[in-house]
């Protein structure tokens, strides 16, 4: 009778163990890539492993190692919002795209409120996952202190709105506003309004302040009637710029703090009869795909996504693997694409 004839359905440990001619203990540093083993017994285990086709125990690995092979990427957002902005789409797919020739599996989790934040808050704690990406926080957030404190490894997907020690990576979101307000200021444009993001949100802080710092720098008076606040939002967007239209009536180009609100922007403009960019220039950020398919295409700030999904992972994965900090960070230049808009 042959020996696979007698074998278990599954493969197990101590077959291993048989098969290479070590002992279980041996088997199970293998399997755990522990460095106390022989290169001789290392290759017989790993032969066993392969003619067995043994997959290892992940829960009882997990006891040795203390690890999972999990990340959770949560975005901290209180609406629907995180299944229809672009940007989002893009973070998700784009840490999902570096983990793909890795063992490492991603989980997604949104917390909607302070109940749902202290509910994941113990989900990590109870080690569950090896780190966790937040992304989306709002100045109000409680996960950073709650998987800060519990030693949880952690990557914010941008800057720390009050400015924690804690490692991060983000866009340039202040140069790029500023880079776009600048722009429009050399066409020649001269009533340069903004549309911002969420104020308690640092890229709606940022952008904000690379709108008001460029015209500052080129002399002009920061008007309040030239400011009003969306949501990142094409409904947020075109809302505002209805407001701007009755508030500033001379405006002649306008900022925008996310392309999805731009879109919207782009429809209030055409409702009320001015013409882009003959009348109102347009500006937006991100260069979501939508920008492309606007009419006409949309300028726009670029964000170097792949780079920054890139950089979160490495970055995680260095803080589990004890390589990095905590604190280590990146900030990822942006670059303006001119199109039809301005």
């Amino acid at each position: 009778m042959s020996s696979s004839s007698t074998r278990t359905a599954v493969p197990t440990l101590d077959e291993v163990a048989v098969l290479a001619g070590v002992s279980r203990a041996t088997v199970s540093r293998v399997v755990n890539e522990s460095p106390r083993v022989s290169p001789e017994a290392r290759e017989a285990v790993h032969a066993a492993i392969a003619e067995l086709r043994y997959v290892p125990n992940r829960m009882a690995r997990s006891l040795v190692t203390r690890r999972t092979d999990t990340i959770a990427l949560v975005l901290s957002e209180p609406n629907s919002q995180v299944f229809s902005d672009p940007f989002f789409a893009s973070i998700v797919h784009g840490v999902s795209a570096a983990l793909a020739d890795t063992d490492l599996t991603l989980v997604l989790l949104t917390a909607r409120d302070a109940r749902e934040q202290q509910k994941i808050g113990r989900y990590a704690r109870q080690g569950h996952v090896d780190g966790v990406v937040l992304m989306s926080l709002h100045s109000e957030d409680l996960l950073p202190d709650i998987l800060s404190d519990a030693g949880v490894p952690l990557v914010l997907c941008g800057r720390p709105y009050d400015g924690r020690a804690v490692a991060y990576v983000d866009a340039d979101n202040a140069g790029g506003a500023a880079v776009a307000t600048r722009f429009l200021l050399e066409q020649g444009r001269r009533r340069i309004a903004t549309v911002t993001g969420p104020m308690d949100m640092i890229a709606g802080v940022d952008r904000h302040a690379g709108w008001a710092r460029a015209l500052a720098d080129a002399g002009r008076a920061v008007d309040p009637a030239l400011v009003a606040h969306g949501d990142f939002t094409e409904a947020g967007g075109e809302a505002a710029m209805a407001r701007l239209l009755t508030q500033c009536s001379d405006l002649d180009a306008v900022f925008l703090a996310s392309d999805p609100m731009a879109v919207g922007a782009l429809r209030a403009l055409r409702a009320a009869g001015r013409r882009v960019p003959e009348d109102v220039a347009v500006v937006g950020f991100d260069d979501a795909a939508v920008a492309l398919t606007c009419d006409p295409p949309l300028t726009t700030v670029a964000q170097p996504l792949d780079r920054m999904t890139r950089q979160l992972t490495e970055l995680l994965m260095a803080q589990i693997e004890g390589t990095a900090g905590p604190t280590e960070s990146r900030v990822c230049e942006t670059e303006l694409v001119r199109r039809g808009t301005a």
